[in-house]
């Protein structure tokens, strides 16, 4: 146990020297959704409440955690293109004890968004700081979980020249089926059902009903975290099954 922990760390170590190496995609990961909460705030909050600061700041947070999927999907799938992996497969390490080092690894970059995120939109609108905000951030923890996994996921199946594209699938659906940029009321049942069952929205509903109080704690809170978890426990399982695969493979 001792020894697997002890790798794991010497792998995060590794794995955030090789996030820093890259500060471009940093700044576009971290520095796009900053701009995207700022204008659309002061261009459409009068418009709708969908974009009051207490709605967009946690419905921010958890769009830009969706470009973590691509971050992380890339960062591995170019390990596996280089001999990196292939002198690490020869070694004792195991497949989950690389996966658990990229996605401890991301935590960082995770903390530095919230923060960002959630302090601008408090300094736009000082409303938004209150003891729900720190309880905000700390379930966007778990919700980032959810698209580290994705992206571990998809950096084991994809190479680096696919990835970007089939990374964008998921940022697409956290774009499109959250409901944060558009008002759900109108659609239909079996696209609210469908927007449902798939974790976007409720990440995204996770987020912003901790932000505005729970009121309902099974249908707020519990059902979109169960979701949410389900999707991430999942996401885990088959990473780590492909990772080991693609081991054995090599």
């Amino acid at each position: 146990m001792k020894e697997s922990l002890s790798r794991i760390i010497i792998l995060t170590k590794r794995d955030f020297k090789e996030i820093l190496r890259d500060p471009l995609s940093l700044i576009f990961t971290i520095g796009m959704p900053l701009l995207l909460e700022i204008l659309f705030y002061f261009i459409f909050h009068g418009l709708t409440s969908q974009f009051e600061m207490r709605y967009l700041a946690p419905g921010i947070v958890v769009f830009a955690q969706s470009f973590i999927s691509l971050f992380v999907g890339l960062l591995i799938a170019i390990d596996r293109s280089t001999s990196f992996l292939t002198r690490l497969y020869v070694s004792k390490a195991r497949s989950y004890e690389f996966i658990f080092s990229y996605a401890l690894s991301m935590i960082p970059i995770i903390f530095v968004q919230s923060l960002l995120f959630f302090l601008v939109g408090g300094l736009i609108d000082p409303s938004i700081f209150s003891i729900n905000m720190v309880f905000a951030m700390l379930i966007s923890l778990v919700t980032s979980l959810l698209f580290i996994a994705l992206g571990i996921l998809l950096g084991s199946l994809c190479n680096e020249k696919a990835i970007g594209g089939i990374s964008s699938i998921v940022i697409a659906g956290q774009s499109v089926l959250s409901g944060m940029w558009f008002p759900t009321e109108g659609l239909n049942e079996g696209m609210i059902t469908f927007m449902n069952v798939l974790p976007f929205r409720n990440a995204t509903q996770l987020a912003q009903n901790t932000m505005n109080g729970i009121n309902d704690m099974y249908k707020d809170f519990l059902i979109p975290l169960i979701i949410v978890l389900s999707y991430t426990i999942v996401s885990f399982i088959v990473a780590i099954a492909v990772f080991k695969r693609k081991m054995k493979s090599t």
